[in-house]
């Protein structure tokens, strides 16, 4: 094991235990978007949506680590239109990170086409704690084609809207849903949402792996 190793995260050691055993022994790596099946599993996330809306919504807003909820939904609605079951309408996909980790705000604020890693990410948001996505330009096309875009908040703010979320619907959201929540305001101040639209906020975990 190397010394960027001993001074690694658990999450990050575990990462890199992971694609030294895959490389050494052959084990199969299920880490995020290194197999095919965690994406044809998220993106049932949009053909539910579409099923219980009736339609295609406005916005989604999702909040973005590895990204591959939001890549597995985009590809979903290019399969329902070629089933017919929706037409050429699309969401505007917003990606939601943390001012501590924000590598594909960065990136698609600067049209990059991927996103540099980012040094010395730090977030309570463990999901969106990923220096270095492996589909960051997957998670980039999508947001530029469906004219979306991408917005990080602190901390703070995604602990503030964890309880307002939970006064206000019951639900004990993890503090991803709360960034998704902290967002609104953001993309409203800067013209990137409006009033009328219709949006669907994701919430990826429970509240209760964070008490």
């Amino acid at each position: 094991m190397d010394a960027s190793a001993v001074n690694a995260k658990p999450a990050e050691l575990a990462v890199q235990v992971i694609a030294a055993g895959a490389e050494e022994h052959g084990w199969f790596d299920v880490s995020t978007l290194k197999e095919p099946y965690r994406v044809e599993g998220k993106k049932t996330m949009a053909y539910e949506l579409v099923e219980q809306l009736g339609r295609v919504p406005d916005v989604i807003v999702y909040p973005t680590g590895g990204g591959t909820g939001l890549v597995g939904m985009w590809k979903a609605f290019g399969e329902l239109e070629e089933l017919g079951w929706i037409g050429s309408e699309r969401p505007r996909m917003i990606s939601v990170q943390s001012t501590g980790c924000a590598p594909i705000v960065r990136a698609w604020e600067a049209g990059a086409e991927s996103a540099e890693p980012w040094v010395d990410a730090e977030t309570y948001a463990s999901g969106l704690r990923v220096p270095s996505a492996i589909g960051d330009f997957l998670v980039l096309e999508a947001v530029r084609a469906s004219g979306g875009a991408a917005v990080a908040v602190p901390d703070e703010a995604m602990a503030k809207w964890v309880d307002v979320i939970g006064a206000t619907t019951g639900v004990f959201a993890a503090p991803e849903g709360g960034a998704t929540a902290a967002a609104i305001p953001r993309l409203l101040e800067r013209g990137l949402l409006r009033t009328d639209e219709e949006v669907v906020l994701f919430n990826t975990g429970s509240g209760l792996k964070y008490t």
